[in-house]
């Protein structure tokens, strides 16, 4: 298996970054089920298996990644044998002293090649040599995959939000404290 590189983003990498397929594949989605009564709401996250595997888009207009990325505290791009394979943006939230992950991507051709981890390691790394003490991850509740490696990681539920995304999927968001 080819090394992996994870560097801070430069100018070059945005164009090749937005060229990435963006789109996953999932067999089971959390399914958000709420219940209102007086004087409270109950709501619950199942996993539920799908009747077949679905492709979902990336949640965010990709006409405006460029943009958002400007926005960014930090990016690091990811590289296998010198080709562009991933990227994590990070967002610094200083009032909370937490890192918000808020693009985790990996070319459909490199997943599952442990290029996501450690593109996580270095966000983390990051956040943890700038005395942040908190790392959030947000993604669709369609994504099994970025599931399965926030709790790989510890990260733990924390949270979510409906109709979050212009897709008006539902977000949810996963933390683990550092050090």
């Amino acid at each position: 298996m080819p090394e992996i590189q994870v560097r801070p983003t430069i100018a070059s990498d945005l164009s090749r970054l937005m060229g990435l397929d963006h789109t996953i594949t999932s067999e089971s989605v959390w399914q958000l089920e709420l219940r209102r009564d007086v004087g409270q709401s109950t709501i619950m996250f199942r996993e539920v298996r799908l009747p077949r595997s679905i492709s979902i888009s990336y949640p965010r207009n990709p006409f405006a990644l460029a943009d958002d990325w400007a926005k960014r505290s930090m990016m690091y791009t990811a590289l296998m044998d010198q080709d562009i394979v991933g990227y994590v943006s990070l967002i610094e939230r200083g009032i909370d002293s937490t890192v918000h992950v808020a693009d985790l991507v990996v070319n459909a051709l490199n997943r599952r090649q442990g290029v996501a981890s450690a593109l996580l390691e270095g966000a983390q790394n990051w956040a943890t040599g700038r005395a942040y003490r908190r790392v959030i991850l947000e993604m669709q509740s369609k994504n099994l995959p970025a599931i399965r490696l926030s709790q790989k990681f510890g990260y733990e539920f924390c949270g979510y939000n409906d109709q979050y995304y212009l897709t008006q999927d539902v977000a949810l968001f996963f933390a683990r404290s550092l050090k």
